[in-house]
């Protein structure tokens, strides 16, 4: 998954993918614990996806923070 895919997911889309590549990530490390994984260089892209739609987030979560504190300044 690629940052403008990511970029153009709503908020409850970005939970969905996190909660989906958290439950991936948690099989893919049951899978090598007794060595039956195919693709090892699977487990480095979904760490780095993971942390895409998290930085992603909270990206949005201070652009929100940022534009509350503006609404404020101008009502003052």
């Amino acid at each position: 998954m690629n940052t403008v895919e990511i970029r153009a997911m709503s908020a409850d889309e970005l939970e969905a993918a996190l909660g989906d590549a958290r439950k991936e990530m948690f099989n893919l490390r049951f899978q090598k614990s007794l060595g039956q994984v195919a693709d090892t260089n699977r487990t480095r892209t979904l760490r780095r996806s993971i942390a895409r739609i998290m930085t992603i987030r909270r990206e949005r979560e201070i652009w929100a923070a940022y534009e509350a504190g503006q609404n404020q300044a101008d009502e003052a």
